[in-house]
């Protein structure tokens, strides 16, 4: 009986403590493992697009609205890369504050269809991931002052580690030969890494992945990666390789490896953002350095 009343009596702490913690709702994986890096043992996440899925398609759930409705924090991008999260937000009639963590980005913009939109995959130059630290830091010391002082020793912690990553990017992206600096990938999700170091991504998608590029678009990329001679094609885990092998095997192009864009990784050294960081940019160091 004793045993009985021990267990319970768990049982309750441990929901008293869960229900305790800050219900935070994050929209995609890269985005939850920022906030869990801040918020640690204070903050439950509910995050809704997880890893290697492609946030650009995704279809909410009921599962996601209920979520909405307990949460005391909602931290999106930006940029334009959630619509059906700000129309989920709006539908639930949600009373969470909602911040982008991309907020202070100075946006890399890009003419597609006619139309001039914002590229949403800023994290990729990790000058700008400083800027989503702070983001999510600031917005977690306003939902839960009490603990504030841990929220802030978090963040600096980490963005230590982030200050690590950019002095290893600038010292290996940096030297690459010239001639090593054009690269193809399944959709333009790498442009702002490419803007920090000169190096020029191509795709045969734009920057979201819900068009499918036509027959004549990528009979275009191939004529342009024959006649720019780039070196390297690179798959991505959110999206299906047969495109990209047939693009390699036509304009002779070699498979580079997978980078990790728009999602962490389930497993292994990408399923945290700075592990993804630090693969993607041994991936193409790896790929890139040879003359």
């Amino acid at each position: 009986m004793r045993v009985l009343l021990v267990l319970i009596s768990l049982m309750l702490s441990m929901s008293v403590s869960a229900a305790e913690k800050l219900q935070v709702v994050t929209s995609f994986s890269i985005l939850a493992d920022m906030t869990r890096q801040v918020g640690g043992e204070h903050i439950q996440i509910t995050n809704m697009v997880g890893p290697d899925a492609d946030a650009h398609t995704y279809e909410p759930t009921p599962d996601d609205a209920k979520a909405l409705l307990k949460a005391k924090l909602i931290i999106k991008n930006g940029l334009g890369f959630e619509p059906w999260l700000d129309r989920l937000v709006t539908s639930t009639e949600t009373s969470a504050p909602v911040i982008s963590a991309s907020c202070g980005v100075i946006p890399r913009s890009l003419d597609e269809d006619g139309e001039t939109i914002p590229d949403p995959h800023a994290w990729h130059n990790l000058a700008n991931a400083e800027l989503y630290v702070s983001n999510i830091t600031k917005a977690l010391e306003a939902a839960d002052p009490a603990n504030k002082a841990d929220y802030e020793r978090n963040s600096q912690a980490y963005l230590k580690k982030i200050y690590a990553l950019l002095a290893e990017a600038k010292a290996k992206l940096g030297t690459l030969p010239a001639g090593n600096r054009k690269i193809v990938t399944s959709h333009d999700a790498f442009g702002y890494l490419g803007q920090a170091y000169g190096i020029e991504f191509m795709a045969p998608q734009g920057l979201s992945t819900e068009r499918e590029p036509s027959a004549a678009e990528v009979a275009a990329l191939i004529t342009q990666i024959r006649q720019a001679k780039v070196k390297a094609v690179f798959m991505e885990n959110i999206k299906d390789a047969r495109l990209l092998k047939q693009i390699a095997d036509e304009s002779g192009a070699h498979i580079g490896g997978t980078l990790y864009s728009d999602a962490l990784a389930a497993s292994g050294p990408a399923s945290t953002f700075t592990g993804l960081f630090e693969y993607n940019l041994n991936t193409l160091y790896e790929a890139l350095s040879r003359p």
